[in-house]
């Protein structure tokens, strides 16, 4: 073992320290579609903040890059390490250390899941609502991405939802920012700032979410549309009615498709409708009390006729399980229908129906495809990209984000830049607001070893 090996093991122990054959494929990527797989030189399994702190200092002296894991479901190959890099694994950080039901948070460790945590938090009547629609992702992760996920109408993403860290910098200092309060305005917000950084600022050791009281009752209503445009024009009413939905989602005809028929759903369709429709539009209410729930399931049924619906159906709770769950795996039906990128747009939500039609406009000038569904609550839009080509798809993504970008919107809004699109964020973005983030990258990395490759070349 070398010198910078020999070290490594002296902080985490052998027996937590992976090197050469030892190592498995898992650790050299994570979800993302478009990048190679790529084994690190080394894989260190830290148990708190003092050993990761004590692997920062000694790669940063050895100038070894570094990269953080949770779970490794990220989407953008932020979680992928580099040939001869550390891979900093949070799987052995993994305790819910605390459930605080006077100031409603939970603190937890990085390499906590979100079925973890929603297991102990159901214990006690509340919820963590952040749900990216993976329950095997972790905390940690979500931090680094700034995961959202359905419920973000709602309940807002990750940042709306993490009130404190305990972080590590890439020097070797342990600090700890926010606090179990719901605000602050004292100094910068470095909480914030580390939300969504993608493990390039410092690396996140203990987490403090919000929990909110978790509702009994719910109902998820299923509406088919003939035209597209009107799935979208429905959206601003549903959510101006005063509902309050947690979840509104639309599903284009071909995505919905898919994901019955992978997922063998029964959603009482008729094929008739089936046939005609362009896309769905997916409304899920909550309620603390059932017979509120039920006026307001009447109430968002009678919205929707007026909207121009075809038909408004009302799921069983198996069904409605199932059909959400579906949707949250519809990233695995553009996967294993031969998608080559899955891309997370967002634009504002007035812009989406332009959109889309743009993209799909580019998508078959370029001779491929974009299908998809999307947060139509809050502008985010996942399209499977079909285009083998590498160049011709590379020029598609810049013309699909130079699009959304001209709308007002970013290139993702929830799976991060990771080493996907971080050519396209320096391509596109001001090239002032990119010096600006090299500045902070600076004044946290000045070695350079966090996650190198993301968000900057």
């Amino acid at each position: 073992m070398s010198d910078v090996g020999a070290r490594l093991a002296d902080i985490v122990g052998a027996e937590n320290l992976l090197v050469g054959e030892a190592i498995s494929d898992d650790y050299a990527h994570d979800e993302a579609l478009s990048v190679q797989q790529q084994k690190p030189a080394y894989v260190a399994k830290p148990q708190n903040a003092e050993e990761v702190s004590a692997l920062l200092k000694a790669a940063a002296e050895a100038g070894v890059p570094v990269t953080a894991r949770g779970s490794g479901t990220g989407l953008s190959a932020a979680a992928r390490p580099l040939e001869g890099g550390l891979l900093v694994s949070f799987e052995r950080m993994n305790a819910v250390l605390e459930i605080d039901t006077v100031n409603h948070v939970a603190v937890v460790q990085p390499g906590v899941t979100l079925a973890e945590l929603d297991q102990r938090t159901a214990e006690v009547d509340l919820t963590y609502p952040v749900y990216p629609g993976e329950l095997s992702s972790s905390i940690g992760g979500n931090v680094a991405t700034n995961a959202g996920g359905m419920r973000a109408i709602k309940y807002g993403v990750t940042r709306s939802n993490v009130v404190g860290l305990q972080a590590v910098l890439p020097t070797g200092e342990i600090i700890r920012t926010g606090g179990r309060t719901s605000k602050v305005s004292t100094g910068y917000d470095l909480t914030q700032l580390i939300i969504g950084s993608e493990g390039t600022l410092a690396l996140a050791t203990e987490v403090i979410v919000k929990l909110h009281p978790r509702l009994p009752h719910g109902a998820t209503v299923l509406a088919p549309f003939d035209d597209f445009d009107q799935v979208l024009a429905a959206v601003p009413k549903i959510v101006a009615s005063g509902l309050t939905p947690h979840i509104v989602e639309y599903i284009d005809n071909l995505t919905m498709a898919a994901i019955v028929y992978n997922e063998k759903l029964e959603l009482g369709v008729p094929d008739a409708i089936r046939d005609k429709v362009q896309a769905y539009l997916v409304v899920a209410l909550e309620n603390r009390r059932d017979d509120r729930l039920h006026e307001d399931v009447e109430t968002l049924g009678e919205l929707l006729d007026e909207l121009g619906a075809v038909d408004v159906y009302v799921l069983e709770g198996g069904s409605a399980r199932k059909l959400i769950e579906a949707r949250e795996k519809a990233f695995w039906s553009a996967k294993s229908a031969g998608a080559d990128d899955v891309i997370d747009v967002v634009v504002p939500r007035s812009a989406m129906a332009e959109f889309l039609t743009k993209a799909r406009e580019l998508a078959q000038t370029a001779g491929g495809g974009a299908i998809g569904c999307g947060h139509a609550g809050d502008g985010n839009v996942h399209l499977a990209i079909f285009c083998k080509d590498p160049e011709t798809r590379s020029k598609l993504l810049t013309d699909i984000f130079a699009h959304a970008m001209d709308l007002g919107g970013a290139i993702s809004g929830e799976h991060g830049l990771g080493r996907t699109k971080t050519k396209y964020h320096k391509e596109l973005e001001d090239p002032a607001k990119l010096e600006l983030l090299r500045r902070i990258k600076q004044g946290f990395d000045p070695a350079g070893i966090l996650n190198p490759g993301v968000l900057f070349d």
